[in-house]
């Protein structure tokens, strides 16, 4: 099957060929006919499986057939917004946009609206307007006030990595921005992202319209043998070690390497610069340019090893990467999901490696049993024996042994408890 068959026009076709997309994938085979049939779309398929591509695709004939496409020059009216959670993945819709349109001999004004960086260059770009806006929720609406910015001509809204974007960390945001664009029977939305959590589904049917498409490409990564999964039981202390015995086993070739929080992103990364391999970190502390920079650098094969927090496992494409190392676990099963599929992308083989300490060791049985691990074995290496214990946890002072079921105080517990101290007795009757 071809882009053709699918229903692009021969010339979107040819320029999406010589920009490496050869054939559709999976995901495109059934989105792109809906997008371009004007139907809303919910699209679930794994990280790596070519989902941008999925509405870029779509949105560039759709402003090939527009008037400011034929007209050139002049005030433009926005068609399209793109909503994203991260810099990095508006980047990387912007660059599609761009390699794609290049090849077709002309390409719609695109507006790329990110945090991170001065407003005012951003502002100085939407003069005489945008066919197309990318834009993180919180600097749109940045923008919308300092700016003319009109998004009631809107036809399509696009939430890229649509659960984060409806989780409770931008839905205020969403909630003002939904309300600046068209209303649902206006408008074409489409939803697309690599996992659809049940807090999240129960949002889609206010967004989209009955009749949407809904596109699921089953291939998770716990069934996809492009990506092997590998996990090893070992002390916290001696991770950094193990951290270095890989880089030596796979030198030559990058690695993407996950931590808990920017600072220990910066810890690692010294750690492992002072034993001379060609490692750095990258973080939301970072400046735009100067994660941009890094980013680069890093697909420019400049550094082996990239020690990054969550920021890099959403929105992040880079090629023949082929391993992933979980050096602190994720705090939820769908993080892990998006971490893995840096690596295994679009066919290509992966490995991807966890490290869990005796500490963690009950949160990786959580992930491994909501990811349906069920073939991923806990392994120990001989030359890293597990010495550590896991401390038991100590009661409150209330009485809360601090998360046990069954052994916290009950709500009727602390407000007894509560008044007994406003009548200056002691609740729990200890002296």
């Amino acid at each position: 099957m071809s882009f053709s068959d699918l229903g692009l026009a021969p010339s979107l076709a040819q320029a999406a060929q010589s920009r490496g997309l050869m054939a559709p994938t999976a995901v495109q085979q059934q989105a792109i006919p809906a997008v371009l049939g004007g139907r809303d779309l919910q699209a679930c398929a794994p990280t790596g499986s070519g989902k941008t591509a999925a509405y870029v695709l779509p949105l560039l004939q759709a402003w090939m057939l527009s008037d400011s496409a034929q007209r050139g020059a002049g005030h433009r009216d926005t068609q399209a917004l793109i909503l994203v959670p991260t810099r990095e993945l508006a980047a990387q819709v912007a660059e599609l946009i761009y390699v794609v349109g290049e090849s077709l001999g002309k390409r719609p004004k695109v507006a790329v609206l990110t945090g991170g960086v001065s407003i005012n260059p951003q502002l100085m770009a939407l003069r005489g307007g945008a066919d197309m806006v990318i834009a993180t929720p919180g600097r749109l609406l940045d923008v919308v006030e300092h700016s003319r910015l009109n998004l009631k001509t809107i036809r399509t809204l696009v939430l890229d990595e649509a659960d984060r974007l409806m989780d409770l960390g931008f839905a205020e945001e969403l909630n003002k921005v939904l309300a600046l664009v068209p209303e649902s029977a206006a408008r074409q939305t489409l939803l697309l992202s690599a996992t659809f959590p049940p807090s999240v589904q129960e949002l889609v049917a206010s967004l989209l319209r009955a009749d949407h498409a809904k596109v699921e490409i089953e291939s998770t990564h716990r069934m996809d043998a492009t990506i092997e999964q590998r996990v090893f039981l070992i002390d916290a202390a001696k991770r950094s070690a193990l951290l270095r015995e890989l880089v030596e086993q796979y030198k030559g070739q990058r690695m993407l390497v996950f931590v808990a929080s920017r600072y220990s992103a910066e810890h690692v990364a010294n750690k492992l610069y002072d034993k001379k391999i060609n490692a750095t970190a990258f973080h939301g502390d970072l400046s735009q340019g100067a994660r941009q920079q890094v980013l680069n650098e890093f697909k420019n094969k400049q550094w082996q090893v990239l020690i990054t927090t969550d920021l890099a496992a959403r929105g992040i494409h880079v090629d023949e990467l082929p391993l992933v190392v979980n050096y602190d676990l994720p705090r939820s099963a769908i993080e892990y999901t998006h971490r893995i599929g840096r690596t295994g992308r679009a066919g290509a083989s992966g490995l991807a490696i966890s490290f869990v300490s005796p500490a963690t060791e009950t949160h990786w049985k959580l992930i491994a049993k909501r990811n349906a691990l069920t073939d991923v074995a806990l392994e120990t290496l001989p030359q890293y024996p597990v010495t550590e214990k896991v401390p038991e946890r100590q009661p409150h002072e209330d009485g809360n042994n601090g998360g046990v079921k069954g052994k916290r105080m009950s709500k009727k517990d602390k407000l007894r408890a509560a008044a007994g101290k406003e009548q200056g007795g002691d609740s729990d009757g200890d002296s």
